[in-house]
């Protein structure tokens, strides 16, 4: 609770910031500063739920429990990390730097809510409250047209999502009276409502949109590709984390009997999202086009947790959510520091620059879910939750199947750094504070493929 209180004042604080501070180092240090004391108040939260059972506020509208404040520890973590990374490149994308941070701050505020709901309007908040300050950082390269239209397309798509995430709750008010998840307990009957089935359909869709589930997803290459980058490395990872959960939170909370009604449409989203995913993915030659793609194939494999309805899929949205969110923050830093995001602008890279090219490497086989990263392990959790609920067998191999099509994409890069001629132009200069923070993201993806069980020690 104090999270989400101290995640909306220091947003604020960083909106006053901008009318009074003009150097944009001084807000990028100031945005560090504040992020730190938002993960400081975190910790505390989470040390004192860990004595405590779970506690309700506003008339149990929000429950706060350990497993969402490790999560939230977890994400702000990660952001805390992206503000390291990626803070000065920021401070390049336009005049309204302070305002920048403030919108992240608030994008952490939704993650907070969406974590810790148990009333439906409560969902509905969170979720704008996070999609929100997204739509406006899609679109803060004034000068780029790209960013307009991205900003644009997601704002008309995502005014969409919400109004069909609205109309499924209403027939789900209508269907039971009320607006607590706890409520929908009755929809668990053999016998269920076709108004409670409908409003559940309508939620499917609402949610599928904002985790780029397809057929859902059209929106997704164009608005990360157009977005300037550094916004886009937390569009694809915190934001999307945030819905996954909230996802997961309502499905397997109300709705974990209705397996026979709901798990086969689900099955299919999942399905559909790995094959487009992963096969869109083959055909880009822009990196970045070929990591929004893969964001879609990422959140096919994060759909298993969601299906599965067991222990093992909660661990596995963790795992997932860490794992992918650090390989992938690292691999956009390094793009960053890139004037060219095709294929070509890799080549060489090895020579010209070995640790961006071996950091990058290990990005990627994260990415890919190759051992000893922590992208098998994630994948791992999913899929044994998946095993686990027993009736997913075909899915999981068809899963795996698109794994080894991943595969190929993400190792295009690295035969281009490795085994081409080239000269990469850079951005910048690899600073020496640059070449720390990529090393030490690349322990931490390590670290969660060989001993995932540190991730998971607060659950």
């Amino acid at each position: 609770m104090k999270a989400i209180i101290a995640a909306a004042i220091l947003g604020i604080m960083l909106m006053f910031a901008a009318i009074m501070m003009r150097e944009k180092k001084s807000v990028v240090t100031l945005a560090i500063i504040l992020l730190a004391l938002l993960l400081g108040v975190n910790i505390w939260d989470l040390t004192e739920t860990a004595a405590t059972a779970p506690q309700a506020y506003f008339n149990n509208m929000l429950r706060i429990d350990r497993y969402s404040l490790w999560f939230n520890t977890l994400m702000t973590g990660c952001t805390f990390l992206y503000l390291l990374l990626v803070g000065k490149d920021i401070a390049k994308v336009g005049n309204h730097v302070a305002e920048y941070f403030a919108l992240i701050f608030f994008i952490l505020c939704g993650l907070y809510i969406l974590s810790t709901y148990s009333n439906m309007l409560m969902l509905f908040l969170g979720i704008e409250i996070l999609s929100i300050p997204q739509y406006i950082l899609s679109g803060s390269d004034k000068k780029n047209l790209k960013s307009s239209e991205a900003s644009l397309k997601y704002f008309l798509m995502g005014a969409f999502s919400t109004g069909i995430l609205l109309m499924g709750i209403t027939l789900l008010y209508g269907a039971t009276g009320s607006f607590n998840v706890a409520s929908f307990s009755f929809l668990q009957a053999d016998t269920l409502n076709p108004l409670a089935l409908s409003g559940i359909l309508f939620l499917v869709i609402a949610l599928s949109f904002k985790v780029s589930a397809a057929p859902f997803h059209m929106w997704t290459p164009d608005v990360y590709d157009g977005a300037p980058t550094p916004f886009t490395a937390y569009m694809a990872t915190i934001g999307k984390a945030a819905a996954f959960l909230a996802f997961l939170r309502l499905f397997q909370a109300s709705f974990g009997s209705l397996g026979s009604r709901w798990m086969f449409i689900l099955a299919i989203i999942t399905a559909a999202t790995l094959l487009v995913g992963n096969l869109t993915a083959v055909f880009q030659q822009s990196v970045k086009r070929m990591l929004a793609y893969s964001s879609i194939a990422q959140a096919g494999f994060m759909l298993f947790a969601v299906i599965s309805i067991n222990a093992a899929a909660w661990q596995g949205i963790i795992i997932y959510s860490v794992a992918y969110s650090v390989a992938t923050i690292g691999i956009f830093a390094v793009l960053l520091k890139l004037k060219d995001y095709t294929y070509d602008g890799f080549n060489g890279l090895a020579k010209k620059e070995p640790l961006l090219a071996f950091v990058t490497t290990i990005f990627l086989m994260s990415l890919a879910g190759i051992p000893l990263t922590g992208g098998f392990m994630a994948k791992y959790y999913v899929l044994y939750a998946a095993v686990q609920q027993g009736q997913l067998l075909w899915l999981v191999i068809f899963g795996l199947l698109m794994a080894a099509i991943g595969v190929y994409y993400y190792f295009r890069v690295i035969i281009a750094m490795y085994f081409k001629q080239g000269n990469p132009e850079l951005n910048s200069s690899v600073t020496i504070i640059d070449k720390v923070l990529l090393v030490i993201t690349c322990i931490i993806v390590i670290l969660i493929g060989v001993v995932p069980q540190l991730f998971l020690i607060n659950i």
